[in-house]
Protein backbone atom coordinates (compact mmCIF):
# COMPACT_ATOMS: atom_id res chain seq x y z
CA UNK A 1 0.00 0.00 0.00
CA UNK A 2 1.34 3.04 -1.24
CA UNK A 3 0.84 6.81 0.84
CA UNK A 4 -2.37 7.16 -1.66
CA UNK A 5 -3.71 4.27 -0.59
CA UNK A 6 -3.91 2.68 -3.26
CA UNK A 7 -2.72 -1.36 -4.03
CA UNK A 8 0.10 -1.74 -6.24
CA UNK A 9 -0.88 -5.06 -7.84
CA UNK A 10 1.09 -7.17 -10.51
CA UNK A 11 -0.73 -7.54 -13.52
CA UNK A 12 0.79 -10.78 -14.68
CA UNK A 13 -0.39 -12.82 -11.28
CA UNK A 14 -3.70 -12.34 -9.18
CA UNK A 15 -1.91 -12.20 -5.93
CA UNK A 16 -2.06 -8.39 -4.35
CA UNK A 17 1.25 -7.26 -3.15
CA UNK A 18 1.45 -4.79 -1.12
CA UNK A 19 4.35 -2.32 0.24
CA UNK A 20 5.52 0.95 2.00
CA UNK A 21 6.78 3.19 -0.54
CA UNK A 22 8.65 5.12 2.29
CA UNK A 23 10.81 3.51 4.61
CA UNK A 24 13.75 5.37 6.36
CA UNK A 25 15.77 2.19 7.09
CA UNK A 26 14.08 -1.23 5.68
CA UNK A 27 16.48 -3.47 8.06
CA UNK A 28 13.82 -2.13 10.58
CA UNK A 29 9.79 -3.28 10.54
CA UNK A 30 7.38 0.46 10.00
CA UNK A 31 6.04 -0.25 14.15
CA UNK A 32 8.09 -1.87 16.13
CA UNK A 33 5.59 -2.61 18.85
CA UNK A 34 3.25 -0.90 21.03
CA UNK A 35 3.93 2.62 21.01
CA UNK A 36 5.58 4.21 24.54
CA UNK A 37 3.75 7.34 26.06
CA UNK A 38 6.07 10.41 25.50
CA UNK A 39 5.95 11.03 29.31
CA UNK A 40 8.54 7.88 29.82
CA UNK A 41 10.89 8.69 27.00
CA UNK A 42 11.94 11.79 29.37
CA UNK A 43 12.22 9.76 32.20
CA UNK A 44 9.06 10.95 34.10
CA UNK A 45 7.79 8.30 36.42
CA UNK A 46 4.24 9.83 36.93
CA UNK A 47 2.27 11.01 33.50
CA UNK A 48 0.63 14.26 35.30
CA UNK A 49 2.29 16.09 38.05
CA UNK A 50 0.37 19.22 38.79
CA UNK A 51 3.08 21.66 40.05
CA UNK A 52 1.94 25.17 38.25
CA UNK A 53 -1.42 25.57 39.36
CA UNK A 54 -3.34 27.91 41.86
CA UNK A 55 -4.71 26.41 45.15
CA UNK A 56 -8.36 27.57 43.94
CA UNK A 57 -10.00 28.40 40.55
CA UNK A 58 -10.69 31.90 39.75
CA UNK A 59 -14.72 31.39 39.03
CA UNK A 60 -14.83 30.27 42.88
CA UNK A 61 -14.56 33.90 43.67
CA UNK A 62 -15.06 35.34 40.47
CA UNK A 63 -18.61 34.74 40.47
CA UNK A 64 -19.47 35.90 43.54
CA UNK A 65 -17.48 39.02 43.05
CA UNK A 66 -19.24 39.72 39.58
CA UNK A 67 -22.60 39.54 40.86
CA UNK A 68 -21.85 42.11 43.93
CA UNK A 69 -20.78 44.40 41.27
CA UNK A 70 -24.04 43.44 39.33
CA UNK A 71 -26.15 43.53 42.17
CA UNK A 72 -24.57 46.81 43.66
CA UNK A 73 -25.26 48.64 40.02
CA UNK A 74 -28.72 47.74 40.61
CA UNK A 75 -29.24 48.64 44.10
CA UNK A 76 -27.02 51.94 43.19
CA UNK A 77 -29.74 52.46 40.42
CA UNK A 78 -32.72 52.26 42.85
CA UNK A 79 -31.52 54.32 45.65
CA UNK A 80 -29.95 57.08 43.50
CA UNK A 81 -31.62 56.78 40.35
CA UNK A 82 -28.52 57.68 38.56
CA UNK A 83 -27.98 55.68 35.24
CA UNK A 84 -24.72 55.68 35.36
CA UNK A 85 -24.50 53.95 38.18
CA UNK A 86 -26.83 51.20 37.05
CA UNK A 87 -24.67 51.24 33.67
CA UNK A 88 -21.07 50.82 35.66
CA UNK A 89 -22.42 47.98 37.62
CA UNK A 90 -24.60 46.27 34.89
CA UNK A 91 -21.61 46.21 32.56
CA UNK A 92 -18.43 45.82 34.77
CA UNK A 93 -20.91 42.92 36.74
CA UNK A 94 -22.29 41.52 34.01
CA UNK A 95 -19.26 41.26 32.29
CA UNK A 96 -17.10 39.79 34.90
CA UNK A 97 -20.13 37.52 36.00
CA UNK A 98 -20.32 36.13 32.24
CA UNK A 99 -16.01 35.43 31.83
CA UNK A 100 -16.02 33.73 35.22
CA UNK A 101 -19.27 31.36 33.98
CA UNK A 102 -17.24 31.18 30.77
CA UNK A 103 -14.22 30.07 32.64
CA UNK A 104 -16.43 27.68 34.49
CA UNK A 105 -17.53 26.29 31.87
CA UNK A 106 -13.47 25.39 29.84
CA UNK A 107 -12.34 24.34 32.95
CA UNK A 108 -15.07 21.61 33.06
CA UNK A 109 -13.89 20.52 29.63
CA UNK A 110 -10.38 20.32 30.56
CA UNK A 111 -9.03 23.76 28.40
CA UNK A 112 -7.28 26.22 29.40
CA UNK A 113 -9.45 29.19 30.70
CA UNK A 114 -6.55 31.71 31.18
CA UNK A 115 -7.69 34.20 28.47
CA UNK A 116 -10.93 34.36 30.68
CA UNK A 117 -8.77 34.86 34.01
CA UNK A 118 -6.62 38.03 32.48
CA UNK A 119 -10.29 39.25 30.88
CA UNK A 120 -11.43 39.05 34.76
CA UNK A 121 -7.96 40.83 35.75
CA UNK A 122 -8.40 43.81 33.05
CA UNK A 123 -11.74 44.49 34.61
CA UNK A 124 -11.25 44.21 38.07
CA UNK A 125 -8.02 46.60 37.78
CA UNK A 126 -10.56 49.21 35.45
CA UNK A 127 -13.09 48.64 38.16
CA UNK A 128 -10.48 49.38 40.38
CA UNK A 129 -9.28 52.40 38.72
CA UNK A 130 -12.87 54.10 38.39
CA UNK A 131 -13.60 53.77 42.04
CA UNK A 132 -10.32 54.74 43.19
CA UNK A 133 -10.79 57.99 41.13
CA UNK A 134 -14.41 58.39 42.63
CA UNK A 135 -13.20 57.98 46.49
CA UNK A 136 -10.38 60.41 46.44
CA UNK A 137 -12.77 63.08 44.78
CA UNK A 138 -15.72 61.93 47.00
CA UNK A 139 -14.01 60.18 50.37
CA UNK A 140 -16.85 57.87 51.10
CA UNK A 141 -16.01 54.82 52.34
CA UNK A 142 -19.64 53.24 51.62
CA UNK A 143 -19.66 52.09 48.41
CA UNK A 144 -16.49 53.61 46.65
CA UNK A 145 -14.28 52.90 49.35
CA UNK A 146 -15.88 49.08 49.78
CA UNK A 147 -15.70 48.77 46.01
CA UNK A 148 -11.29 50.03 46.28
CA UNK A 149 -10.91 47.17 48.56
CA UNK A 150 -12.66 44.54 47.06
CA UNK A 151 -11.30 45.10 43.43
CA UNK A 152 -7.70 45.80 44.43
CA UNK A 153 -8.15 42.60 46.28
CA UNK A 154 -9.67 40.61 43.66
CA UNK A 155 -6.88 42.36 40.99
CA UNK A 156 -4.38 40.27 43.76
CA UNK A 157 -6.03 37.03 43.59
CA UNK A 158 -6.18 37.15 39.55
CA UNK A 159 -2.71 37.95 39.43
CA UNK A 160 -2.12 35.18 41.69
CA UNK A 161 -4.29 32.89 39.37
CA UNK A 162 -1.55 33.47 36.56
CA UNK A 163 1.40 33.64 37.91
CA UNK A 164 0.88 30.30 39.46
CA UNK A 165 -0.34 28.75 36.10
CA UNK A 166 -4.16 28.87 36.00
CA UNK A 167 -6.43 27.33 37.15
CA UNK A 168 -6.04 23.28 38.69
CA UNK A 169 -7.25 20.51 36.27
CA UNK A 170 -11.09 18.86 37.12
CA UNK A 171 -10.44 15.75 39.13
CA UNK A 172 -11.88 13.38 36.67
CA UNK A 173 -9.43 14.90 33.74
CA UNK A 174 -6.34 14.25 36.09
CA UNK A 175 -7.12 11.06 37.12
CA UNK A 176 -7.90 9.56 34.05
CA UNK A 177 -4.60 11.40 32.91
CA UNK A 178 -2.67 9.73 35.96
CA UNK A 179 -4.15 5.92 35.37
CA UNK A 180 -3.30 5.72 31.89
Amino acid sequence: MNLEGARDTDSSSSKVKTRLSYAADESKPYVEGPAKPYVEEKGITDSVKVYGTAKIHDFCFGIPYGGLVLSGGLLGFVLSRNPTILSTGVLFGGALLALSIFSLKIWRQGKSSMPFVLGQAVLSAALLWKNFQAYLLTKKLIPTGFYVVISAAMLCFYSYVMISGGNPPPKKLHSSTVMS
